[in-house]
Formats: C-alpha cells, sequence, structure tokens
C-alpha cells in the first residue's frame, strides 16, 4: 500500500537522514503557471461530471441541514476523543493548545461524500499528469536543487527523478502543497463515522508530531484528507518514514525549504525495497500473436526470456536483464504494453493506483530527458463506472464465468474470468474491462 496508507483515499508518506543539506540558492526560472487540472495533486480520482441521478443523489445526502445537523456533537465528541488520546501518551497541554479554536469543517465532509462514480481512463490523466509544462517546471526543479536531489540520491539510492516526479505530482513541485488545518481536518473526518477509526489513529499521530517539536498546530497544514507538506504524506507516514536531512533538529515537510520532504520521500521509497539502477518499467511492443494471458502481474520472467518471445522495447531492441518483471496492459491489448520490474511495486507503496505509477515513472524518464510514451490508447473508449463493472461481474458469472463476487472492483478474480470469457468468443484474452466487453456481454 501506500505511504501512511496507500489506502483507498490515496494519501501519503515520508522519511529521513543527514545534517549536510544546502539549498542551490543560485536563482532559477519560476515554475510556468499551470492549469487548474494540473493545481492539484494528481492521485488518480473521479471525474468530476457526474450524471445526473448520480448528482442529485449525492447532493441530497451531503445536504447543508443534513451536515448541520452532524456537527452538533462535534464537541462533545472531542471531549471523549481528549480522553483517548492523553491515555495514547499525548500530554493535556499539548491536546488543549492544538485543539484551541478546532472547528468542525463541513467543507471536508462534503468533499470526503462526493465521489462520482466515473474515473477518468489512463490516456487522459497521463495527458496532466505528464504535461509538456508538468515536464518543464520538473526540470527546472531539478536545476534548482540539483545539489540537494544529488545527495538525497547519494544517501538512498533513489534516482532523483522519481523523486522529483513524485513532487511534481503530489503539488506541483511545492506550488499546491493544501492550506487546510490538518487537525480540524481530521478531527473532523474521525467524528465523521465513515472511516472514524482510521482517521483517529491519523488524528493521534498529528498530535505525536505536534508533541515532538517537528511543528505546531497552526503550520501543519496540507490537503482536506489530511496528507501533509512537499510530497504530502499522512501522519502515520510521517512518524514511521520522515527524516532530518537538513540536520536542523526538525524533520520540516511543510515549509518552502522542500530537502526533508524530498529526502523523506527517497528514505520511504528505499525503506521499500528500491532497487539502484533498475527501472520502474520500460515501454516495449508485443509480437504478433502474443499470448496476452502472459501479460499479468503474477507472471515475472527475466527480460532475455521476454525476448526470446518477441517482446521488445520500443526501438526494437531486448530490454537489458535488470531483474524480473511483468508485461502491464494498463489499457488492454489496444493501449501501451509496459514491461514492469520491481521498483514499478516500491512505487505502489506511495499510492497503489496503476495510473499513478506509471505517471510517476514515465514523468521521471521524461526529466531524464527520454520522449512520450510511443504506443496508442484506445481513446474512443471510456473507462466504465461502478455500476457498469458491477453489471459486467454480474454478466459475466451468469455467463458461467464466476468473478466470485460483484463489488464493482475489477481484481484477479473478475480478470481472470473475463480472460476466460475473452477467449471462449474469439477475443483477445487481455482481461480488459471494456465497455466494447460489456456491449458484447449485453
Amino acid at each position: 500500500m501506500a505511504p501512511g496508507l496507500g489506502v483507498a483515499l490515496g494519501v501519503a508518506l515520508g522519511l529521513g537522514s543527514p545534517a549536510d543539506a544546502v539549498l542551490d540558492r543560485a536563482p532559477r526560472p519560476l515554475p510556468r503557471p499551470e492549469t487548474p487540472e494540473m493545481s492539484r495533486s494528481l492521485r488518480p480520482e473521479t471525474r468530476p461530471d457526474l450524471r445526473p441521478a448520480v448528482a442529485a443523489a449525492l447532493a441530497e445526502a451531503v445536504a447543508p441541514d443534513t451536515i448541520a445537523d452532524e456537527a452538533r456533537g462535534f464537541p462533545g465528541w472531542i471531549g471523549g476523543f481528549r480522553g483517548r488520546a492523553l491515555a495514547q501518551g499525548i500530554a493535556p497541554g499539548v491536546f488543549d493548545r492544538a485543539f484551541e479554536g478546532v472547528t468542525f469543517q463541513a467543507d471536508v465532509i462534503r468533499r470526503d461524500r462526493n465521489q462520482s462514480e466515473f474515473v477518468k481512463p489512463i490516456w487522459d490523466y497521463l495527458d496532466s499528469a505528464v504535461s509538456e509544462t508538468r515536464v518543464q517546471n520538473g526540470r527546472a526543479a531539478l536545476a534548482r536543487y540539483g545539489s540537494v536531489l544529488a545527495r538525497i540520491e547519494a544517501r538512498y539510492g533513489v534516482d532523483k527523478e522519481i523523486v522529483a516526479a513524485i513532487w511534481g505530482m503530489e503539488t506541483s513541485y511545492g506550488s499546491y502543497r493544501g492550506s487546510s488545518p490538518i487537525v480540524d481536518s481530521l478531527a473532523t473526518l474521525a467524528y465523521d463515522g465513515r472511516r472514524a477509526a482510521f482517521f483517529e489513529t491519523q488524528l493521534v499521530d498529528a498530535l505525536k508530531i505536534i508533541q515532538a517539536g517537528d511543528t505546531d498546530a497552526r503550520h501543519m497544514t496540507g490537503s482536506w484528507a489530511g496528507a501533509m507538506g512537499h510530497t504530502q504524506f499522512m501522519p502515520s507516514s510521517y512518524l514511521a518514514h520522515a527524516v532530518d536531512f537538513t540536520g536542523d533538529g526538525r524533520r520540516d515537510i511543510w515549509s518552502d525549504d522542500p530537502t526533508d520532504a524530498l529526502a523523506s520521500t527517497a528514505a520511504y521509497l528505499a525503506h521499500f525495497g528500491w532497487t539502484k539502477g533498475q527501472p520502474w518499467g520500460v515501454e516495449v511492443q508485443l509480437p504478433r500473436g502474443f499470448d496476452h494471458r502472459l501479460a499479468d502481474r503474477s507472471v515475472k520472467r527475466m527480460p532475455s526470456d521476454w525476448a526470446r518471445l518477441g517482446v521488445r522495447d520500443m526501438g526494437g531492441r531486448a530490454v537489458r536483464d535488470y531483474g524480473r518483471a511483468a508485461i502491464l496492459l494498463p489499457a488492454g491489448a489496444r493501449g501501451a504494453a509496459f514491461m514492469v520490474f520491481d521498483n514499478f511495486r516500491v512505487i505502489e507503496r506511495y499510492n497503489p493506483a496503476d495510473a499513478y505509477v506509471i505517471g510517476v515513472g514515465h514523468l521521471a524518464d521524461r526529466l531524464k530527458g527520454g520522449g512520450p510514451i510511443r504506443g496508442g490508447w484506445p481513446r474512443d473508449d471510456r473507462a466504465l463506472a461502478s455500476a457498469e463493472r458491477k453489471e459486467l461481474q454480474e454478466r459475466l458469472t451468469r455467463a458461467g464465468f464466476d468473478t466470485n463476487g460483484v463489488d464493482g472492483r475489477i481484481g484477479p478474480d473478475t480478470v481472470s474470468a473475463l480472460r476466460a470469457y475473452q477467449s471462449a468468443v474469439g477475443l483477445i484474452p487481455d482481461g480488459y474491462a471494456s465497455m466494447a466487453v460489456l456491449r458484447r456481454l449485453r
């Protein structure tokens, strides 16, 4: 899972180290303006354009009157939580200062619940995640903080471009770190009850950070969901992995100086097994007649073995034997193909969505001077909505291809059932849940 949670919510992480990092102060061009779409963290998220029926239902679910009613019990909840926090080692004075002026955040509840059932197709996601503006701003960031990133890479063995790419994906290189008060947000989410246990744990961890003196409640800001700093750590990830790379006695991921945050990101990845010198993945071309059932994360072979099956890089060469690798088709047989290595799995610890990992990896490749993805995408298709994914599972099971449940998640069981169905009806067995397959099932 991701940093602190790779959780369904997709929030973030941290790590730590030395005292010899000093910023390169030479003037550099400022980041170019980004569009509103690019100004958010690029963790894969749902589309804002809900269908009318869904939008109406959600509007009713988060009506102002409903939220106002819910908020009435918030002060009493704080009183009960205070005892639980003190029982976990939080000093009374620390708690009282942190909760001074804390209020229920109705907008946090609206944003938490207002989740569209439509997801953005990977090609649209990557168009934004690895736009030319983001690449240019990333190269400017690498130039400005090159000496710091080089020291971080030397200490942790994680490519500086990977660290910079996560920074770019999470906060547009520090431009959009979030201004929500973390204690208020986490208290609201813990009180709300939908994921109370998780957020209460994060809230206690946030208080531990304040108690340790790394920051105070006023300066502890971030996203509405509790992720903080340049690379968006959740409090639990921060406690486990954040580092003081500048040596000033604080693990400061919130200030304008990104050094501690970038070092913490590298330390996090190193902790989860980053292999120095190994790529996250390589775009490849598959031979005519390739058995698409082999394009599965569980099927791992050395690149030389894949080469004997005709799998080559986009220049027609065999991929070097960096380690065992799987073939990934994030948009099925009609989309780009990648040979992915263990470092792909490490980035997944930050965020488990394939689109995010490919976005980070590809952005890092572009920052190293690489070109765009050369394979095509099925841009005439779209991602299935939640209800459509459930319908796909229901129809596959009724057709004799059991998905072992109907939950709207395209996991290994559904992919296996889908591949069996595709083989049975003469389609390419890529296991990709497309509208074309759903229409065929209908």
